[in-house]
């Protein structure tokens, strides 16, 4: 990989022969992109973020669909989809946000026969479940239905292939990969069919007018770079964090009742556990584990109070989703990490619980479905 220092710091746009040596860099970067994703450099486009990845693919092909035909994804998809969905509700386009099992598994047999496109993230954020990419693409394929694949979480962690899979456009971001932040990219088919997206930021038609504004060269090199590592190590990177993982999750199950799994272990992504300890509150766990860096709830929305619109879509009831944390192990953790991070929350989870009165009814067999809370 190249010093920081090594890049061509001339604008691609320009004639010149730093401009054409940052061009060489970009293209280079692309090449490595659509290597990973195992198709052609020129369906890569880069973006500022996996967020206007994301945007770009859901208003640029929904503004060219009929207003009648639906737009389908799933109650637990990242607030970029969402998000950029309800506006186009707003906007008068018809909207289906179909609903997922208990582990967080969509079923593509759900997808309504009114679908113009359907999209859905290669994996969760939050509880890590991996959708059955390659059968919505199959469905969508046979019905002449465009797919988007927010691949965000899943990218560099699960095998991810476009073109077998069907997939249409397909969303990345560089820092999920150990990439610099502020980088993302936008696959788009350009045959078999070819997918036409209209441009949402105006101005000197850069990456082939699909987003105009000065590309960010060291961040899509680097990108690049990260592309290549995650395509070549990722066999080997996911049985090590999958062991870690499981090495988690089996010592708390080992060492502490009264603890779930959220999401499908038979479906995941190797390096998430999301797991509810009952009867101790997710935000005071996390003030007892200060020095170790998880979340309650998903990284984006996890300032607010509310219980994790993910989990209550799977079905988890409210006080169990407050007690939920997300462990997410990376490329340099260690088994000497792992066994920390297990003695610290153990430690806590069993201090919090001796202050509970709730875990004390509870060992003591009372059922909290029949018990009558005396207001004050």
């Amino acid at each position: 990989m190249a010093a920081l220092g090594d890049l061509p710091d001339g604008n691609p746009s320009s004639p010149h022969t730093e401009g054409r040596a940052a061009r060489a860099a970009l293209d280079r970067a692309r090449d490595l992109a659509a290597r990973a994703l195992g198709e052609d450099r020129t369906e890569v486009s880069f973006t500022g973020s996996g967020t206007e990845s994301v945007n770009l693919a859901l208003f640029g092909v929904a503004h060219r669909l009929s207003k009648r035909a639906s737009i389908v994804t799933w109650a637990t998809e990242h607030q970029s989809v969402l998000g950029a969905v309800r506006r186009l509700q707003a906007e008068g386009h018809s909207v289906d946000i179909a609903k997922v099992d208990r582990f967080g598994r969509a079923d593509p047999d759900g997808i309504s026969s009114s679908a113009g496109l359907v999209s859905i993230g290669l994996a969760n954020n939050e509880v890590g479940t991996i959708q059955p990419i390659g059968e919505i693409g199959a469905i969508t394929r046979k019905r002449g239905v465009l797919f988007h694949c927010d691949a965000v979480q899943g990218f560099g962690k699960t095998p991810f292939d476009v073109k077998s899979m069907n997939v249409d456009l397909a969303s990345l971001t560089a820092h999920k990969i150990y990439g610099p932040k502020g980088v993302g990219a936008l696959y788009v088919r350009r045959k078999s069919p070819r997918v036409q997206i209209t441009a949402q930021m105006d101005g000197g038609g850069h990456e082939r007018g699909m987003r105009s504004g000065t590309l960010n060269v060291p961040g899509i090199v680097g990108m690049g770079e990260s592309c290549a590592i995650c395509h070549r190590e990722m066999p080997e990177e996911s049985k090590r964090l999958s062991h870690l993982r499981d090495k988690l999750r089996n010592t708390f199950e080992t060492e502490l009742d009264e603890v779930f799994i959220n999401g499908s272990m038979e479906h995941r992504l190797p390096h998430n556990l999301n797991m509810s300890f009952a009867y101790v509150e997710g935000e005071s766990l996390l003030m007892g584990i200060n020095d170790v860096a998880v979340s309650s709830g998903s990284a984006c929305t996890s300032a607010t109070l509310e219980p994790s619109y993910v989990l209550k879509a799977l079905g988890v009831g409210d006080d169990l989703a407050h007690t939920s944390i997300r462990f997410g192990l990376g490329r340099f953790n260690t088994e000497e990490e792992v066994d920390y991070v297990a003695g610290r929350v153990i430690e806590v989870v069993r201090k919090l619980r001796e202050l509970s009165p709730l875990y004390e009814m509870a060992k003591e067999g009372v059922d909290f479905s029949k018990v009558q809370w005396a207001a004050e």
